[in-house]
């Protein structure tokens, strides 16, 4: 049963405490002797008081109240939310990892230094690229990174291109970083299968061509089997092709993206390698690219010295700079480490197949009763569209619907209007997986039965359907006693 939880301040009482601070062994100083007497507040704020027992409580409650992969499905289409191991976060606790400081000497981090020289050349291997850098901070942060690349890699060839293609299927953070790095973005059309429409690549590559971005398998969930010929087009022409690798999860130890053509690529760790998503905050989007473009990365390098040790190489003049401070981020790169450890080649292979079968099975269960706007075989991950004539149903309602059975909701209206984009993961077991069938077969049956139902919806949660007009235009975000 659902019940409200009282705010912090609502549960306040006076004269408890969650925290007990050790006697100072500093000399008492008043406040007006460190801060300015104009800058003091009349009065302490008034934060609740609460005792140990009640905050934990207080938050435990919250916490329950939330979804989350401990305790929800997530098939969410295109940001591959899969289990995370916790065994990677024993690894990276460990005092070695955990206690180090960035400005520690080379000497003194030796290990860590192999430790992310090996995960380096295991991204390169697994991309089928020459070098790796692991400093890009997101994914989006390395699109950023493999376009300023392709741009040096051009002005050092005396060229200026600007214009950078993308197909109407591409992510949303591609157009956004074009702009970042001062290129004209340029949109292919893609045809009904999915994939590129290559009659309409042609005839906007041209010698101010800097690059496509492009993303294989594309976010419709199909594996565009033209990208040899997509290569081969831009490399005539003199332009590079980048791939986006947020759907590595697909291919991953079947094929290498190098190996088809890609110049450049970024890795998307959080979805590959089942490092946390950031949400905003640490995350991890290493740039993998060919031999040449190898003296563009960014700089320093994590370097194998000839006596075996290891350190960094800042000597590359045509390096773009740095991207981020220190190296990157490395608590995130470590769990990267140990879950292509834990796994190996094999592993890593069928991790993939296990997504693309996964993703396979669901959308076969459920085609007959779901629009598919494009054919099978899908990779990991696929697009569904409710449509039910007469229903008036929005993709929004299955989406409230879902949080009633206690599943995520996929991500919404995207790459075509009104669809849910599913991607089941790897990780989920059978039984999940037909758990999840039966209930979008369960709402099928509600939006020709009780349309009412999904219109509704969510009934089941702390709180139910919102006025969104009215909690974009008039929010109500701060705390007021009485509701005053």
């Amino acid at each position: 049963m659902i019940t409200e939880e009282p705010l912090l301040f609502e549960i306040s009482c006076p004269g408890q405490t969650a925290v007990a601070m050790p006697d100072t062994d500093v000399p008492p100083v008043r406040p007006e002797q460190v801060i300015p007497k104009t800058l003091l507040a009349d009065a302490p704020p008034p934060l609740p008081e609460i005792g140990p027992l009640d905050l934990v409580r207080h938050y435990t409650a919250l916490a329950h109240r939330l979804f989350s992969i401990d305790q929800h499905f997530y098939p969410l289409g295109s940001c591959t939310m899969k289990y995370n191991p916790r065994v990677n976060e024993k690894a990276l606790a460990h005092s070695g990892m955990a206690d180090l400081h960035p400005y520690q000497r080379d000497e003194d981090v030796q290990g860590l230094l192999e430790m992310m020289h090996r995960l380096a050349e295991y991204l390169a291997e697994v991309g089928g690229m020459a070098e790796v850098s692991l400093q890009p901070a997101a994914g989006a942060h390395g699109e950023m990174t493999g376009l300023l690349i392709i741009n040096a890699y051009h002005r050092d060839r005396g060229q200026k291109r600007s214009k950078v293609l993308t197909p109407d299927t591409a992510h949303g953070t591609n157009p956004a970083s074009c702009m970042m790095c001062g290129n004209t973005l340029v949109t292919v059309k893609s045809q009904p299968d999915g994939r590129v429409d290559l009659a309409d690549l042609r005839s906007k590559v041209d010698a101010d061509t800097a690059a496509l971005m492009i993303t294989n398998p594309n976010t419709c969930g199909k594996f565009d089997s033209q990208i040899g010929d997509i290569a081969d087009l831009l490399h005539k022409a003199g332009a590079q092709l980048y791939l986006d690798g947020a759907n590595m999860n697909a291919v991953m130890g079947i094929t290498r993206p190098g190996d088809f053509g890609v110049d450049v690529m970024h890795y998307n760790t959080h979805k590959t390698f089942s490092t946390p998503h950031g949400c905003g905050g640490p995350g991890s989007g290493p740039v993998g690219v060919a031999e040449h473009l190898r003296p563009f990365l960014p700089v320093p390098v994590i370097v194998r010295r000839e006596n075996g040790t290891y350190g960094w190489d800042h000597n590359r003049p045509k390096s773009i700079g740095k991207v981020r401070s220190f190296y990157g981020q490395i608590g995130v790169l470590v769990r990267a480490y140990a879950y292509m450890r834990a796994l190996g080649a094999e592993g890593l292979r069928t991790a993939s197949e296990k997504a693309v079968l996964a993703a396979n099975y669901v959308a076969a269960r459920i085609r007959h009763r779901y629009t598919m706007p494009f054919p099978p075989p899908y990779a990991h991950e696929f697009i569904t569209v409710p449509d039910f004539e007469g229903t008036e149903i929005r993709e929004v309602d299955f989406a409230k619907r879902l949080l009633d059975y206690g599943i995520h909701p996929p991500t919404m209206s995207w790459p075509i209007h009104h669809c849910l984009m599913i991607e089941p993961t790897e990780t989920e077991s059978k039984r999940t997986l037909d758990r999840f069938c039966d209930v979008l077969l369960t709402m099928a049956d509600e939006a020709e039965r009780s349309p009412e139902t999904l219109r509704t919806a969510p009934h089941e949660m702390p709180v139910g359907r919102l006025d969104e007009v009215a909690a974009a235009r008039k929010p109500v975000v701060r705390w007021r006693a009485n509701g005053g």
